[in-house]
């Protein structure tokens, strides 16, 4: 599935666009971030997707450390494995959000359906936000952006 894209490779979005660039993969994760999936059969019937698509794409998600695999058996049934996100896996709530609001204000349909976030303490909701050192929020529309080297920006 890795592809080189482009002519600037390097790119923070073209080296996600190599892990996350399939649907199939965005949709998978999403499944596993808002429906709490893990189980091969719940990703079949949320997704319908073909099996030996969703076993390609699960097994990349493992090799690329956005799932790994946990063996489990119910009561009386053979033991299965299930697919639980890692930390970058979950880290990519932030993602799934973003395309959700783009996609829900952009391209809004009356049958659709967005997930709604909420602090999971207080069950507070909450939205993407840029927000500024001092805690100033700013609106998409006034943002520029200018290709950065990795190594100068600060840890969180």
């Amino acid at each position: 599935m890795p592809k080189s894209l482009g002519k600037d490779s390097t790119c923070s979005i073209a080296r996600s666009l190599e892990v996350l660039g399939d649907r199939w993969t965005l949709l998978i994760l999403r499944e596993a971030l808002i429906a709490g999936s893990t189980k091969f059969q719940e990703f079949r019937e949320a997704l319908g997707i073909a099996p030996n698509l969703l076993t390609q794409r699960l097994a990349f998600l493992i090799d690329e450390g956005l799932m790994t695999r946990r063996t489990y058996q119910e009561a009386g049934a053979r033991s299965r494995d299930e697919y639980v996100l890692t930390e970058a896996g979950r880290s990519l709530n932030l993602v799934i959000a973003a395309l959700s609001d783009w996609g829900r204000t952009r391209r809004p349909r009356p049958d659709g359906t967005s997930p709604r976030y909420a602090d999971e303490k207080s069950g507070t909701p909450v939205r993407l936000a840029f927000v500024t050192a001092d805690g100033d929020q700013v609106e998409a529309e006034h943002l520029v952006a200018r290709r950065t080297p990795d190594g100068q920006f600060t840890a969180r």
